[in-house]
């Protein structure tokens, strides 16, 4: 009886630790938001996706986010594996969406063996998505050398220093090699390494989703059809 009781007090000490445990460490599967904010009609989508995607990214800017032009990434490896990561959106015009790289990274030689890729950029504080696909190509040289030459001097010195997406032995290497070329370039411009410049993704299809209450979300699609662009809505 004595021993019953002990089992019980145990147990029952067992299941309280949990719960409280539980309270402090709420399942993933519980973490949701509804989402109010906004609403995206056709009626109030502008027809030409760019110029749609130009007015979010100015308000994402006007709400101070931090980096809106933060976007995901995704190519494709040789072996046909998808890979993702993120990078800077550093311009937008009607051609489309330009990045810059080292073209020798593993995302510089999978465009290169498969030229096409995937964008997604989410505002969450705005509860919006943008998601993007289309094929990518070198941006020209002087476009490369015209933003290179924007950057930062301590960030094109980077540029030569780092071997991107390569095997190091440790920090230091990056260290020492950043303090070979600060003194190998001092008081001198950094020219643009050959191994360095912009893609720009020509989009086939951008879907802008905004979210909504009980999750019937707002989904606008617009896919490119013998030239022109096709708006289309889409179930959540």
């Amino acid at each position: 009886m004595i021993g019953s009781r002990a089992a019980g007090q145990k147990l029952t000490t067992t299941l309280r630790v949990l719960l409280k445990t539980l309270s402090m460490n709420p399942a993933i599967a519980d973490l949701r938001k509804d989402y109010r904010q906004a609403q995206l009609l056709e009626s109030e989508a502008n027809p030409d996706p760019i110029q749609q995607f130009q007015h979010w990214f100015k308000q994402a800017v006007q709400a101070d986010l931090l980096e809106p032009n933060a976007m995901t990434l995704a190519t494709v490896t040789p072996e046909g594996k998808p890979t993702a990561r993120i990078v800077l959106l550093k311009d937008v015009n009607e051609q489309g969406f330009a990045f810059f790289t080292n073209y020798q990274s593993h995302k510089g030689q999978e465009l290169d063996h498969f030229p096409w890729a995937a964008l997604v950029f989410l505002w969450a504080e705005l509860e919006r998505q943008v998601r993007i696909e289309g094929y990518v190509e070198k941006v020209s040289v002087a476009e490369s050398d015209g933003y290179f030459n924007t950057r930062p001097w301590s960030s094109r010195l980077g540029a030569w220093a780092s071997e991107q997406s390569q095997v190091i032995g440790d920090r230091q290497v990056l260290e020492d090699r950043l303090k070979q070329l600060e003194q190998e370039y001092a008081g001198k411009e950094v020219p643009r390494p050959p191994h360095w410049g912009g893609f720009r993704l020509y989009p086939t299809l951008i879907e802008f989703w905004q979210g909504r209450p009980s999750r019937l979300h707002d989904r606008l699609c617009y896919r490119r059809v013998d030239g022109q662009w096709l708006l289309e809505r889409l179930s959540p």
